[in-house]
């Protein structure tokens, strides 16, 4: 399976499990269902990065891994988000759960600075 092929099914499984449909989406976005349809369907395979943006701030998902999807280039710290390797599957956490993990990581590294 070829990355783009990839990105279909990562925003179908994305929207799937925020109970979103295509028409809620298209209402959140402003991108056609017509459109979103094709994406999730591999008809689509490489769409704009201001398409991608808002993909992934309506499924509060990584904006760098939708990039990666479509082989635009990305920063190897926007892929994989920060003090997490690729595939950890910190791009599905909410936002209130990433806030928090990225708090415990700072205490326990200010308890590391303090020895």
């Amino acid at each position: 399976m070829v990355m783009s092929d990839m990105l279909g099914l990562y925003l179908k499984r994305s929207r799937k499990e925020r109970g979103l449909t295509l028409r809620d989406v298209e209402g959140k976005t402003e991108i056609s269902n017509a459109y979103l349809s094709q994406l999730e369907n591999q008809k689509i395979t490489n769409p704009s990065p201001q398409i991608l943006h808002k993909l992934a701030d309506c499924y509060n998902i990584s904006y760098g891994r939708l990039m990666e999807l479509v082989g635009y280039p990305v920063p190897e710290r926007e892929i994989s988000g920060p003090a997490f390797r690729k595939g950890s599957g910190f791009d599905d956490l909410t936002k209130e759960e990433k806030e928090n993990v990225m708090e415990y990581i700072r205490f326990l590294r200010s308890r590391r600075m303090k020895r």
